[in-house]
């Protein structure tokens, strides 16, 4: 299987880039051309020159690949079962009918004049048109912070998709009570809230998580640090506030991978987040102690979906002149999209 894929991707040459997100199996990152958190492979996928991107990640990322394609460019997901159940938790109908909500109450019009919408990469096209059309944008764990300081300055209100724990950790570490966060159920009748608690609150969360993430509880710092006195807790910002505030350091994929590397030999750290990674940094840091905050490892198990037969079975495709799996984003959809995404390429 290595050597066929090895094989295909010499023939394509430059006309294919292969990219691969840091949750991917090593069977299939070792084949990638770059690799990458969100943030990273979507700035990649803006200045890939080839014909044929190959993404090795999962739908939403595909699709924000397409959107920011160069004309004639074909993007291609080797398994179309790659989703997110985390981006499966905003769907557009839901989100539009709780846009019409706060246009009901005054909290804000059709234009975005009062809430500024902000979706995490981690969100369907739809989401992300519907964010831009409204004057809002995209954002990662890289640039959330940034991404609130833009949105508070053209608002006092924020609308923040679809992570909660992702948006309430940004918005405390920016100094907002958690009493002025409040989480919208799309299953309750106006979100589960009052008028006057939407009227109150600064950044409205919707309710929604990473499977992965939201796996890791505080119990588990409380056991590694019973277990390894000493050994620094690194997680991602999509775990829960509690978990966060007693980790020693939090951020984005790209932020714990430099932590870990950059330390001195003898470090030894406690990282809470996606399985796949978390082995790969023990791997190739032999000198430092690298272990899951939760023995039980969390895997995402929709990343894991794209195997090496599918990576080899869509790039011989490509050497036949077959395109298979195409992400193809709507042309209206992804106007307004491009729009969201090209103001967080923007943001630090």
């Amino acid at each position: 299987m290595d050597e066929r894929i090895g094989a295909a991707k010499r023939t394509l040459g430059r006309e294919c880039v292969v990219l691969g997100h840091h949750y991917q199996r090593d069977e299939v990152i070792r084949f990638a051309d770059y690799r990458g958190d969100s943030y990273r492979l979507s700035q990649l996928a803006a200045q890939a020159a080839g014909q044929y991107i190959v993404f090795c990640g999962v739908h939403f990322m595909a699709e924000s690949a397409d959107i920011l394609a160069n004309k004639g460019q074909s993007v291609v997901l080797p398994d179309l079962n790659a989703g997110c159940s985390m981006a499966d938790m905003a769907e557009i109908g839901q989100v539009e009918d709780a846009w019409e909500q706060f246009v009901n109450l005054g909290l804000t019009d059709d234009e975005g004049r009062g809430i500024t919408p902000l979706t995490y990469m981690n969100s369907t096209a739809d989401i992300k048109a519907f964010c831009g059309e409204r004057g809002g944008m995209v954002c990662t764990s890289s640039n959330a912070k940034g991404a609130f300081d833009w949105a508070l300055r053209r608002n006092e209100k924020i609308f923040f998709l679809p992570d909660q724990h992702l948006g309430r950790n940004t918005g405390f570490a920016r100094d907002i009570p958690l009493d002025e966060m409040v989480v919208w159920d799309p299953y309750q009748l106006q979100g589960g809230l009052t008028a006057d608690r939407l009227r109150k609150a600064k950044v409205i969360l919707w309710k929604g998580h990473c499977s992965v993430h939201q796996r890791f509880l505080p119990e588990h710092v409380d056991r590694v640090r019973a277990t390894y006195p000493g050994m620094q807790v690194i997680v991602h910002p999509e775990c829960r506030w509690e978990v966060c505030q007693k980790a020693d350091g939090i951020g984005s994929t790209d932020h714990i991978i430099r932590s870990v590397q950059q330390s001195p030999a003898g470090s030894a750290f406690a990282i809470g987040t996606e399985i796949h990674l978390i082995n790969r940094l023990a791997k190739e840091n032999p000198d430092k102690h690298v272990i899951t905050l939760d023995d039980s490892g969390c895997l995402c198990t929709t990343m894991f979906r794209i195997s090496p037969q599918h990576l080899c079975w869509a790039l011989e495709n490509l050497v036949e002149g077959n395109v298979v799996n195409p992400i193809r984003v709507k042309d209206d959809v992804k106007i307004w999209a491009r729009v969201a995404l090209d103001r967080m390429l923007e943001i630090q």
